[in-house]
């Protein structure tokens, strides 16, 4: 018998703990507007390539938080997070959904206006 706290929740061994992706470089330095602008292109489409339109926006508002807050958001969504970066995720319905990586993080090579 082990301790009264040491017992998973039914579920918990599939929930994932979302991080930062690592470091990535865009193939050729972009301005901070040309990412706003790559962002919104990609927030825009995204729905049209599948799956439900309320787990893209959760995905949206994960990807625009915090990481406790982007956790709870998906948490409360239902998304299984595949990839802890938060690059390929699920519904609870099966369906894939894959975030590029300059929806959710900034590249090295970002070139900073003054």
């Amino acid at each position: 018998m082990g301790c009264s706290g040491s017992s998973r929740a039914k579920g918990d061994e599939n929930i994932k703990k979302i991080r930062k992706p690592k470091p990535w470089k865009h193939s050729e330095p972009i301005t901070r507007a040309q990412l706003k602008q790559m962002r919104e292109e990609f927030w825009d489409t995204a729905p049209h390539y599948g799956g439900r339109k309320e787990i893209w926006d959760a995905l949206q508002a994960a990807a625009e938080a915090d990481l406790s807050l982007a956790q709870a958001i998906v948490d409360s969504a239902g998304v299984i997070v595949q990839a802890p970066d938060m690059t390929i995720c699920y519904d609870e319905r099966g369906a894939k959904y894959e975030l590029p990586k300059y929806v959710l993080s900034e590249p090295s090579n970002l070139i900073l206006e003054s």
